[in-house]
């Protein structure tokens, strides 16, 4: 029998997706769907409580959603999906795949971004290559973790952002982590709103900045967060 299969997507302000998100994850795959809200005014939580099956609501910061959703799935997988990401056909069947080997503790998928813009596709290629060089997924990817290998970790750190980053630094520590050839599709939503350029250039320095010492708390006062 196929492990059992947590989602887990942290939501602040998602109104206008939420719901296609969701629809996209049929719950005969995808039998628990969990929603984790932080605080969001423009009434996400009730529209995630058509389809998902559980909502909760915590204080924002990405990180501490999901470990919020992480102690209330039953799964023996964790699945931390972005609201605005969209899943490649048999995802759950090649996370499945991917994990009937016992010495992978997690993976994530290939990334594409929803846009025919040559930049974005530059963009997305670059990231793609960045994670074959470290191998660490970011959050965007769609990560999946055992749960017994996420608990011994701690969870993310709940930081005000990089939390992906650090915690995919554990994970690649604690074992093998397996890169899917399918792509999650994200949204280009953060890149249309403050420019490629910019938004690239600023994600590539907070990484830098992180690795030389600067703390997520420190570099979170110098930008507002996009979701």
């Amino acid at each position: 029998m196929p492990p059992r299969i947590s989602v887990i997507i942290p939501t602040l302000n998602e109104i206008s997706i939420i719901e296609k998100t969701l629809t996209a994850l049929p719950r005969h795959e995808w039998p628990e769907r969990i929603v984790v809200d932080g605080g969001s005014f423009d009434g996400t939580a009730d529209r995630a409580k058509r389809h998902a099956d559980k909502v909760l609501v915590t204080e924002a910061g990405r990180g501490r959603q999901m470990n919020a959703g992480a102690r209330e799935a039953r799964g023996d997988i964790l699945f931390f999906l972005h609201a605005d990401a969209r899943l490649p056909e048999e995802a759950h069947e090649a996370v499945s795949r991917a994990l009937d080997d016992p010495a992978v503790v997690g993976g994530a998928f290939r990334l594409a971004i929803d846009s025919p813009r040559r930049a974005l596709r530059m963009v997305a290629m670059f990231a793609n290559g960045r994670t074959r060089l470290t191998g660490v997924p970011y959050g965007d990817q769609g990560l999946f973790v055992r749960r017994s290998v996420f608990e011994r970790l701690g969870g993310y750190p709940e930081w005000p952002l990089l939390e992906d980053i650090e915690f995919g630094r554990r994970l690649k520590s604690a074992g093998k982590i397996v890169i899917l050839s399918q792509p999650v599709t994200v949204s280009s939503r953060r890149w249309d709103r403050e420019g490629i350029g910019t938004t690239t250039l600023r994600n590539q320095i907070f990484v830098l900045l992180y690795f030389m010492g600067v703390s997520p708390m420190r570099l979170a006062r110098w930008v507002r967060p996009v979701r």
